[in-house]
């Protein structure tokens, strides 16, 4: 099977590998087992190599490199639009010679995946949507567009569309999946907290407008100055970084908050391990990896309403969900701090729902999706 990928993941070479994202490329590197030839349509970076980069692990690939796109400013969207037919004609052509496509939506590279495979309807396709499905969300238009494409069943023929959560009235092609970090053998008893003494609450993501990890800090930040003992440890890195760490030394935070950037996912998980607490407070997301992850070993996510958030937290049962005013968020963290049993509870309930879902059960699920 020759397998074809359209990202707008930017990748790198080193060493005459690719590179990528590693929980993206970590994913299609399970996907990669059971093909026999890979091309994939994606930018090419130029950046240096980052402990977060991971490479694909397949013998036979082929990289067609296009430009970037953007549609940020009048200067981005002109030169975008030159770039669009050359694009058109490389993703035309990998299509036309592939056996199985594959579209990672959404992204503008997505979107153009999304139109040109219409040429195509009798091929085995599928499209990942790995940001948020919910009909309610607000969201740019060109994700809706996305969205709309790939819930026609004719304009979509042949393919599987995999989005995050199980929502209402859905056309049948769309199909309620998930992603996975840990393997079943990796399944451990969940380790008991104790909530009534210092608290370990962790961050886990890009340090960028849209995870909100101001808000995390500002949320320990003010559990401090209620009397609680708390400690942030932040893994990742982003443009915020120098903002965030000037508020925590502004504010006298340094001795609670700290940076620790990107980290292999084996340091995270030691602490995920021992955490208390994971505060994700996202404007958007798919399936928040990090929850999942956290959950697997009873850390519990003290998270924000959006996508499928609440379905993962069972509305409440397992994880705290808290509101977008930070105020209200503290006064609902303090309230659930009240009852130790209860949070003890919450843990085992999350680390038995994530643990259904290991790499094994994931690696099952793509197989099926390829026959």
């Amino acid at each position: 099977m020759r397998f074809l990928i359209i990202s707008h993941v930017p990748h790198k070479l080193y060493e005459k590998q690719f590179f990528g994202y590693a929980p993206y490329v970590r994913e299609m590197n399970i996907w990669l087992k059971y093909v026999d030839k890979l091309e994939v349509v994606a930018p090419l970076s130029l950046k240096t190599l980052e402990v977060i980069d991971l490479n694909y692990e397949h013998k036979f690939i082929k990289f067609n490199r296009i430009p970037a796109l953007a549609f940020l400013s009048f200067k981005s969207i002109f030169f975008s639009l030159l770039k669009l037919p050359g694009i058109f004609i490389t993703i035309f052509k990998a299509m036309r010679q592939a056996d199985h496509i594959h579209l990672r939506c959404p992204g503008n590279i997505g979107l153009l995946g999304c139109l040109v495979q219409l040429c195509f309807p009798s091929k085995p396709k599928t499209a990942k949507y790995a940001g948020n499905w919910d009909p309610k969300a607000k969201q740019p238009v060109s994700y809706k567009l996305q969205k709309w494409i790939l819930s026609q069943p004719f304009l979509t023929r042949n393919m599987q569309v995999l989005v995050y959560g199980a929502w209402p009235h859905q056309s049948k092609n769309i199909k309620p999946f998930f992603t996975a970090t840990f393997k079943d053998s990796e399944k451990t008893p969940v380790t008991l907290r104790d909530y009534t003494e210092a608290l370990q609450m962790l961050f886990v993501g890009s340090l960028v407008a849209g995870k909100r990890p101001l808000y995390a800090i500002q949320i320990v930040e003010g559990l401090i100055k209620s009397g609680i003992t708390v400690r942030l440890d932040l893994f990742g890195d982003g443009v915020l970084r120098p903002e965030l760490e000037a508020y925590v030394k502004e504010n006298g935070l340094e001795p609670w908050v700290v940076f620790h950037g990107n980290q292999d996912k084996d340091v995270i998980k030691t602490h995920y391990k021992t955490a208390h607490f994971l505060i994700l407070a996202s404007q958007s997301e798919g399936w928040p990896k990090a929850v999942a992850e956290a959950m697997f070993f009873g850390c519990i996510p003290i998270a924000t309403s959006v996508s499928c958030v609440p379905y993962m937290l069972g509305d409440g049962t397992k994880g705290i969900l808290i509101d977008t005013d930070l105020q209200a968020a503290i006064t609902q963290i303090t309230a659930a701090l009240q009852d130790a049993m209860g949070l003890k509870q919450m843990s085992e309930l999350a680390s038995h729902w994530s643990q259904q879902y290991t790499l094994d059960v994931f690696e099952d699920a793509i197989k099926k999706l390829l026959e």
